[in-house]
């Protein structure tokens, strides 16, 4: 016993080892590898706008579609109301600072029903803008869907159009197909595969009940990347479709970004992360799917904690150190830092992080919170569109080793999105509790400095995958964790001046996933407590919040 007991120690301090060795090197590495700086800009009468779809031609942008309200009200009656539908396409010069506009009523029916919908998915490849699904109301069938179409929009000329006030309805296109129907994915490219990743047909009106209350409504989410290759000679659009990737489990997201990246190999790739709902559950997905040209893979010992929704999204790719950064700027999260730990509110409420997920040469992700963050609860619905005379590469991933100098470099803008009032409204929201942002964000980019530290979530890159739920809670939680290996695990409860309310040794937990159910007796509504879960070799702490 005696030895065994001397074997089982020595692994867990080798476990420990590195474990530690593996954050120091990644708290060493890139702790700074650029800052990051947002400079507001207004333009008369501008307006906001969120869940949009934008090109861009000649340093001038086409914004299609989206939506003019904020948050969606809960209320069905309420919910995606067709006043609040963005009928007209927006010009915008963002060095100028003016904007144009047309309405969509010279196009048929069917464009102009799709192409006012909110959360279309959209690719511009060249000169052309591709749009595919989105949901809003059709009055054609009299009820609200998800469009069936892909629309190719050719930028430039609808630019010139709308700014010389002549017709544009020669240079949008539009064809039917059931795979198009989709709204809340994301349409990406890996060399010249498209890929339509993740989102959901959703048709009727929407209802936090579920779909057998009220008038009901259908929701599937596709639970696949569906690929396919598309040809258009500018009269003419061919699509081929090719095998798709089904998986119910991790395909299954909505409403979340996924970015283009390029891969410690040099290829091109994209890696979805977060997204909503799980499965079994309401909370967003914690970790991350990157596919490449061939396959998808799971993100192993990664969790995200930030940055849970879709936000404006900013890919950066330093070749001369062979690493991939993804910056996130505010929406919404189940995560939020508060002084140093993780705040986990079940709620999923809007948040203010700026963040970054790096994945390194030997192809780690790690997940750093940046020591800015949005000026408000902004971000939701958002886009980042990038400053075209930045170099990038083909899969529109900025060059960092060109773009970062000691002087700011202007690499984009953020628009849009919704602006919160408060961090959880959805429950008490009568449609004045947020609204769309409709001032402009100019992002800058400089070198990092030692001044300048990004933070490493050191919890994402460990192995328990610690979760407590409900959060905020009534005194009674459920710590979900998981384990490598059977060991003990401590448990502790302390309040925000360190004093110990509970401890427990929880013995021998298994392999896998571990379920603890904790009372908090005798403590008072609306505080916060720090719970920490600790095996020999690695420990998590998030804060827990009692119910008011």
């Amino acid at each position: 016993m005696k030895k065994k007991f001397a074997t089982l120690s020595n692994k867990y301090t080798l476990l420990a080892v590195i474990c530690y060795l593996l954050t120091t090197v990644l708290q060493a590495q890139n702790s700074s590898p650029f800052n990051i700086a947002l400079e507001p800009m207004n333009i008369d009468q501008l307006g906001g706008i969120q869940s949009y779809a934008v090109g861009q031609s000649n340093g001038k942008w086409l914004i299609v579609g989206g939506r003019l309200d904020g948050l969606h009200r809960r209320q069905p009656w309420a919910a995606f109301d067709i006043d609040s539908h963005n009928t007209q396409f927006i010009v915008v010069d963002p060095v100028v600072q003016q904007k144009w506009t047309a309405p969509l009523t010279t196009l048929p029916t069917n464009l102009q029903e799709q192409l006012s919908s909110t959360n279309m998915e959209f690719y511009q490849s060249g000169d052309y803008l591709y749009c595919v699904g989105g949901y809003g109301y059709s009055a054609t069938i009299g009820d609200h869907t998800t469009y069936p179409y892909l629309t190719a929009i050719k930028v430039s000329d609808v630019i010139n159009a709308i700014i010389a006030n002549t017709d544009f309805a020669n240079y949008v296109r539009q064809i039917e197909d059931s795979n198009f129907q989709v709204t809340g994915g994301k349409l990406k490219k890996i060399n010249d595969v498209y890929h339509l990743l993740g989102g959901q047909k959703f048709i009727g009106r929407y209802n936090p009940m579920g779909p057998d209350h009220g008038s009901g409504f259908v929701q599937e989410y596709t639970n696949a990347v569906r690929r396919f290759t598309l040809s258009d000679n500018g009269t003419t659009i061919t699509i081929n479709h090719l095998p798709a990737f089904v998986d119910a489990e991790n395909l299954h997201r909505r409403d979340y970004n996924a970015e283009p990246q390029i891969l410690p190999n040099g290829e091109e790739g994209i890696t979805m992360f977060s997204g909503v709902f799980q499965p079994t559950i309401d909370l967003p997905y914690l970790n991350a799917v990157t596919l490449d040209s061939d396959t998808y893979t799971v993100e192993p010992d990664f969790q995200q904690y930030y940055n849970h929704y879709h936000c404006a999204t900013l890919p950066l790719y330093s070749a001369a150190n062979n690493e991939m950064h993804t910056v996130f700027f505010g929406g919404i999260a189940q995560y939020y830092d508060g002084l140093g730990v993780l705040v986990q509110d079940n709620n999923v409420p809007f948040v203010k992080t700026i963040a970054r997920v790096t994945r390194n040469v030997n192809g780690m992700l790690a997940e750093y919170k940046l020591p800015i963050e949005m000026p408000a609860l902004l971000g939701a619905g958002s886009e980042l569109i990038l400053n075209p005379d930045i170099s990038h590469y083909n899969n529109d991933v900025v060059n960092l080793d060109q773009v970062l100098t000691a002087h700011s470099t202007l690499v984009g803008y953020i628009f849009g999105g919704i602006s919160s009032t408060a961090s959880n409204i959805f429950w008490s929201n009568d449609g004045t509790q947020s609204s769309t942002n409709s001032q402009i964000f100019k992002v800058y980019l400089t070198q990092g400095d030692a001044l300048s530290i990004h933070d490493l979530n050191e919890q994402g890159i460990g192995t328990l995958k610690m979760v407590v739920y409900p959060n905020p809670n009534d005194g009674e939680v459920v710590v979900k964790y998981y384990l490598k290996n059977t060991k003990d695990v401590k448990l502790s409860l302390v309040d925000l001046n360190g004093k110990v309310l509970e401890k427990t040794m929880l013995k021998r937990q298994q392999i896998g996933t571990n379920l603890h159910l904790l009372k908090i007796p005798d403590l008072n509504k609306g505080d916060t407590y720090l719970l920490t879960i600790e095996t020999p070799y690695e420990k998590a702490t998030q804060k827990i919040i009692l119910q008011r």
